[in-house]
């Protein structure tokens, strides 16, 4: 996968957490990890490649449960990073 097109992604991502509001405490818990990981992945330079590791795809599968019903975009989003990384066999 391009490694532009998972920082696309992710940066998408980090910018809908920031917009999401009326969370109960677990999905504040899952909003604020999956932040700090996805500002971590993000800070590494450009040129290495982006690498998920199991708890980070844990957490994307526990926001999609958590939030499927109450928040759509945040879902469509957290899925669609589950594909593209799920297609490149992580």
């Amino acid at each position: 996968m391009d490694n532009n097109e998972l920082r696309k992604i992710l940066h998408q991502l980090h910018e809908e957490i920031s917009h999401t509001e009326t969370v109960d405490e677990e999905g504040g818990r899952l909003l604020r990890d999956l932040d700090v990981d996805i500002r971590t992945l993000l800070e590494r330079s450009e040129e290495s490649p982006l690498q998920l590791h199991p708890p980070l795809v844990q957490r994307l599968e526990g926001t999609v449960y958590h939030f499927e019903v109450t928040h759509p975009v945040l879902t469509t989003i957290v899925s669609r990073l589950l594909d593209v990384l799920s297609n490149t066999g992580i």
